[in-house]
C-alpha cells in the first residue's frame, strides 16, 4: 500500500467522503488538508514500508502506460513529493536522446504546500516546474495539456466527476488522462487478506513511524469508499474521455485507468 496525494478542491453545498463518514465538501478540504500537512514529512519512507516497496513498481506501471513524450505538456496532478513526474521526465528525455525534439515541461501540481515543498527538497529533473493548486479549478486553459496524471489522489477530491471533468477541459484533443489509484482486489481471499493488513497494520505502522494513527486510518477507510474498477471507469466516460481502460495491479489492489480525450 502507498499513500494517496492530496489533491482536493471545495464542491460548495455538498457532501464528501472522509473515510468512512460523509462530511460537508468545504469541510472535507480541510481535513484532507491537515492529513497532509501531518503525514508530508514521511511520506515517502510511509510508502515503502506501507507496501514493501511495491508502489514503486505499480508508479513504473503507470508511467509506460502514459509514455511522456518529447515537447509534451504533461500535468501529474496531485503530484505530492514529484515521485510520478520524475518518471515521465526522465522518460522523455530517454526519447528526445533517441530521435529529437524540444523538452518536455512537466508539472507538479499539489493542494498540499507542505508536499510540494517536500519534493522541492528531494530535487527534480530539469523537465520539472512546481506549483501548488487544486484539482476542481485547474489554472491552465481549455485544450492546453498533453497529457494528465493523477497517481493515489483521485479520492481525495471534495468532487470525483467534477475534477475529472476539469482533466478532460484541459486535455487538448488527442491528450492522455491516466490515473493509478488504489482499488478493489478480484478475489475473495485477496480482499480478504488485505483487509487484515490494512485496517490492522497501516494504522499500527503509522503511529509508530509517524506518531499521527488517525491520518492512516482515513486513509484506509477511504479505500473503501471509493469506487470499484468498472464504476470508475463509467464516471471517466461520463466526464467525456473516449476508449477507457483498466489495468489491475497486483490482484486489484491498484488500478491504471486510462483514457483519451478525443
Amino acid at each position: 500500500m502507498t499513500q494517496d496525494a492530496p489533491s482536493l478542491g471545495a464542491a460548495s453545498g455538498k457532501t464528501s467522503s472522509f473515510g468512512f463518514r460523509d462530511v460537508d465538501a468545504k469541510e472535507k478540504v480541510r481535513m484532507v488538508r491537515g492529513v497532509f500537512d501531518s503525514v508530508a514529512s514521511n511520506y515517502d519512507l510511509m510508502n515503502d514500508l506501507m507496501s514493501a516497496g511495491v508502489h514503486r513498481i505499480w508508479k513504473d506501471a503507470a508511467a509506460a502506460k502514459l509514455n511522456a513524450r518529447p515537447g509534451e505538456l504533461i500535468l501529474d496532478m496531485a503530484g505530492g513529493t514529484g515521485d510520478m513526474a520524475r518518471r515521465y521526465s526522465k522518460m522523455a528525455r530517454a526519447a528526445q536522446e533517441r530521435r529529437g525534439g524540444e523538452d518536455a515541461t512537466v508539472i507538479v501540481m499539489d493542494y498540499n504546500a507542505e508536499m510540494i515543498l517536500n519534493g522541492v527538497a528531494k530535487g527534480g529533473e530539469p523537465e520539472m516546474a512546481w506549483g501548488v493548486g487544486d484539482a476542481m479549478n485547474l489554472p491552465f486553459p481549455d485544450a492546453c495539456l498533453d497529457a494528465y496524471s493523477i497517481s493515489f489522489g483521485i479520492r481525495n477530491v471534495s468532487d470525483v466527476a467534477g475534477a475529472l471533468k476539469e482533466a478532460r477541459r484541459a486535455l487538448k484533443p488527442g491528450g492522455r488522462f491516466i490515473c493509478l489509484e488504489f482499488s478493489r482486489p478480484t478475489t475473495g481471499a485477496l480482499r480478504k487478506a488485505y483487509d487484515a493488513w490494512s485496517f490492522h497494520a497501516i494504522p499500527r505502522i503509522g503511529e509508530w513511524v509517524a506518531k499521527d494513527r488517525d491520518s492512516y486510518q482515513y486513509l484506509v477507510e477511504s479505500i473503501r469508499r471509493f469506487p470499484d474498477q468498472q464504476t470508475f471507469k463509467r464516471m471517466i466516460e461520463d466526464a467525456g474521455f473516449s476508449r477507457v481502460s483498466v489495468t489491475n495491479l497486483s490482484g486489484g489492489i491498484a488500478a491504471i485507468h486510462h483514457g483519451w480525450a478525443i
